[in-house]
């Protein structure tokens, strides 16, 4: 089952967590794409990708529910709590994503929305007690390396608010990314869920000051977007922290950004700079490397 519990870490475990957030971060590489062909207002766009999402997550969390187990009430508390908490963090990280996206280059938008696995990195030490090794730290210098060489020819001044949204939104996605980590033995699609809820509660006012235009096309993106590119990820991701560490994770999910100019080649048949296609080799060999070394580490110690 896709939200089955697994208990322990071992290499097929691991393996199974690395190829569901490979997966996740292919669905999530393709927003960008579809939100250009979608003739709305962005924030109209999240919310209605988001309500689909949640329609699609709350399918699956009725047809792989586990047999209900009482819970003492102390434990019931904290799921909720984290829930919230976690529903709240990713739903910021989506909504902040978006309007920092009106305010400043989309450019700097990515490279500070990413720098998640740092804050993950470190908010998972402190809070989890799960301390980010070698490889990993490795991993984050050269995503660092990566990333710059992809946009330091399309950064822009931009402006100061949009980049500081952009900022914040980079905390906190890695900060659900913890959040989900702690509910390992639980249900982190619970989190996904209620952050899917809550931004689309948040479009209601801009749904009725700019009503979507109909048409078949937008239709059907936010329909695609909302089953697939956020949805079925969010599932996937759900699923894959719970059996590797937040910042195994979301250095994982780094491959969002090398795979839009793919996209972009594939579509338009514009080509990468140079420096862009050494960017995003360098974060793929980054990906590999730390998920293999992990998987070898686990191996020995299983």
């Amino acid at each position: 089952m896709l939200l089955g519990v697994l208990s322990g870490v071992t290499k097929e475990h691991r393996l199974a967590g690395q190829g569901a957030i490979l997966l996740c971060a292919v669905l999530w590489s393709t927003s960008g794409l579809f939100i250009k062909l979608v003739d709305w207002n962005p924030v109209v766009i999240a919310g209605s990708r988001s309500l689909i999402a949640a329609i699609f997550l709350l399918g699956i969390r009725f047809f792989s529910r586990r047999r209900f187990r009482a819970s003492k009430p102390n434990r019931v508390r904290r799921e909720i709590f984290l829930t919230a908490a976690g529903g709240c963090n990713y739903a910021a990280t989506m909504i902040l994503f978006v309007i920092a996206n009106k305010l400043t280059a989309s450019a700097n938008v990515i490279l500070l929305q990413y720098t998640s696995p740092v804050w993950a990195a470190l908010l998972g030490w402190l809070f989890i007690r799960e301390k980010p090794h070698w490889e990993q730290w490795g991993a984050l210098g050269m995503v660092s390396l990566g990333m710059f060489l992809i946009f330091k020819n399309g950064l822009e001044a931009g402006g100061l608010l949009g980049d500081c949204l952009a900022l914040v939104s980079g905390f906190t996605f890695g900060a659900n990314s913890v959040i989900m980590r702690t509910q390992k033995d639980g249900s982190p699609m619970d989190v996904m869920l209620a952050a899917h809820i809550i931004c689309a509660l948040f479009s209601i006012p801009f749904v009725i000051r700019y009503p979507p235009l109909p048409g078949t096309g937008n239709i059907l993106c936010i329909l695609f977007m909302g089953i697939f590119q956020i949805g079925a990820a969010s599932a996937l991701f759900a699923y894959g922290i719970k059996r590797i560490p937040a910042v195994q994770a979301l250095l994982t999910a780094m491959i969002e950004p090398v795979l839009n100019p793919v996209w972009v080649l594939v579509i338009t048949g514009e080509k990468p700079a140079v420096p862009a296609l050494i960017g995003g080799g360098i974060i793929a060999a980054a990906v590999l490397l730390s998920s293999l070394i992990g998987v070898s580490t686990s191996r020995r110690h299983s």
